[in-house]
């Protein structure tokens, strides 16, 4: 798929480049926080974070790979992913704990939805999150998506727990 840059009123989300795996790295991607309620586990070492950045480059085949920048200054605050699979596609999104609370996350979600819903054929965006993950949550409920249901034991978040974990299911139509 051909690559997106993004732009809300406050961030640009854009494809992420092998320059940034410094700043993903020291923003996020070590935090144990940001990595609880995630399907990655923190990052040890920069060459986690290189090596993640080549299987996002290796995935757009399918998707869309972002990283999330604060528009005045440039920081990468965040990550999101959306992958097509016409009629749906689906997302995942991190921001970086300093950078909670603060509306980012619906603002992008935002965005992504609007720009899922509008690639031919898709017609429905939908995103899951631990049943404990209360702020991911709110975050998508937010951005106008609905609650449609408990997916039971249908997630590893390695984080958490061995064993496959309870998931919300969020989506929005278009």
């Amino acid at each position: 798929m051909p690559l997106a840059t993004l732009t809300t009123k406050r961030l640009v989300l854009r494809p992420p480049r092998p320059e940034d795996a410094e700043a993903i790295f020291a923003s996020y991607a070590k935090d144990p926080e940001v990595a609880h309620f995630v399907i990655w586990r923190p990052h040890r070492t920069i060459e986690d974070t290189r090596k993640f950045l080549q299987h996002f480059e290796s995935h757009t085949e399918d998707g869309y790979p972002w990283v999330m920048t604060l528009s005045e200054s440039g920081a990468v605050i965040g990550a999101m992913h959306l992958r097509v699979n016409a009629p749906w596609a689906e997302f995942g999104f991190n921001i970086a704990r300093e950078h909670w609370g603060r509306g980012y996350g619906t603002e992008a979600v935002r965005s992504v939805i609007d720009f899922g819903l509008a690639l031919p054929g898709v017609h429905r965006v939908q995103a899951m999150c631990h049943v404990d993950n209360a702020a991911s949550a709110r975050v998508m409920e937010k951005a106008g998506m609905m609650r449609e249901g408990v997916l039971h034991r249908y997630m590893l978040f390695p984080n958490v727990s061995e064993e496959p974990q309870d998931v919300f299911i969020f989506a929005k139509t278009g």
